[in-house]
């Protein structure tokens, strides 16, 4: 067995990889929020279609798209192969037990957020990306150029209140799950410091109220806006 073997194996090189990946889909979540924030551009969606045509049909972005799936399923399952780990390290509870005085609900809770994150990636991914690829979606013509009318779908899905709730619900699971992660994959990689962790984790905190917060107000925007 090879020295990567053996680390991707070991404790530490999956959290390792729990880390990397997490942060990856950190830096995704940006992108994908700067893209997102052009539906509430006043232009009819035409931004935010040349966005995501451009997007679909660049090879490097498809590649990154690739690695972005295979980075979520990586995220899940070596958490849930640490979860088990961690549960046959202590099998048996202390006799006395204070969690909440000795870590955060987020952090004792993230194998319950980072389930309901999944499940919201599943119907994200039928509603949206699988629409877009396979559903019958409208063209649309600018400048000559046609273009598929991805805003249309988003607009008929944010005018459901139901989804509209969904997805706010949602976002605020995400912001419970970064608020520990962030801070958790720095720490993880060995970036802690008396000097820089207060930062890194106050910095984890507003990343964690300002990114989901943008993304659940797209929704409810468009909803509004349709009403």
């Amino acid at each position: 067995m090879s020295w990567v073997s053996k680390t991707l194996n070991s404790t530490l090189g999956k959290k390792l990889l729990m880390a990397l990946t997490g942060l990856f889909l950190i830096l995704f979540l940006v992108v994908h929020l700067a893209g997102n924030l052009q539906l509430l551009l006043p232009d009819e969606g035409k931004s935010f279609n040349i966005y995501a045509e451009t997007m679909a049909s660049n090879p490097l972005i498809r590649v990154v798209s690739i690695l972005n799936f295979v980075f979520i399923l990586l995220h899940a399952v070596y958490a849930i192969i640490l979860t088990k780990h961690n549960k046959k390290a202590r099998p048996v509870g202390y006799a006395v037990s204070n969690p909440a005085g000795n870590s955060s609900w987020s952090s004792r809770s993230m194998g319950i957020l980072g389930t309901l994150i999944f499940i919201f990636l599943l119907v994200h991914l039928r509603s949206f990306w699988y629409e877009l690829k396979f559903g019958s979606v409208p063209f649309v013509s600018y400048d000559g150029v046609d273009y598929k009318d991805g805003y249309s779908i988003v607009v008929a899905s944010y005018q459901n209140i139901l989804f509209v709730v969904f997805y706010v619900i949602s976002m605020g699971v995400l912001a419970f799950h970064l608020v520990h992660g962030f801070s958790s994959a720095f720490q993880t990689l060995g970036i802690s410091h008396q000097k820089y962790t207060p930062f890194i984790k106050k910095l984890g905190v507003a990343f964690a109220i300002i990114v989901p917060a943008l993304f659940a107000l797209i929704p409810i925007v468009m909803f509004i806006q349709g009403s």
